[in-house]
């Protein structure tokens, strides 16, 4: 599987976990999921249907080598806020080609589908097609 460093190393730490640890994992990252700087604002964001939670992302690859991500979700969402914070934590700062790279149904491996409903997983699917897209929208060309 192709994925940033980062992110491997994610995936791993969640694929050690037994399950009840792996909630627990979850929402440390959903408390690390970083605040948006005062220049973006939720409404110039895309929404992500496929989330139970209202939950917003935007991302710069102005510079192809190092793509930024932003995610607004609410505390009171932890699961989708931890996603977000997920692939935050593993893709920010990643190149646009290790993004793309990254295969569509990667948090399979995370080893969650026993504590979180697919509809949840369908959410982060969501997040994940949206940033690869808008990837591909901006370094289109």
């Amino acid at each position: 599987m192709s994925l940033p460093a980062p992110l491997a190393e994610i995936v791993s730490d969640f694929s050690e976990m037994v399950d009840s640890d792996k909630v627990t994992l979850l929402l440390e990252f959903a408390r690390d999921l970083p605040d948006l700087p005062e220049t973006l604002k939720v409404e110039a964001m895309e929404p992500v249907p496929e989330c139970q939670s209202p939950i917003f992302l935007s991302v710069d690859a102005s510079d192809a080598s190092a793509v930024r991500l932003y995610f607004s979700a609410p505390p009171e969402a932890p699961t989708t806020r931890g996603f977000a914070a997920i692939l935050h934590e593993g893709l920010d700062g990643a190149s646009a080609a290790e993004i793309t790279d990254v295969p569509n149904d990667f948090f399979h491996d995370l080893g969650l589908a026993a504590v979180v409903s697919p509809l949840r997983l369908n959410g982060m699917a969501g997040m994940l097609a949206r940033i690869k897209r808008q990837v591909k929208e901006q370094t289109a060309g």
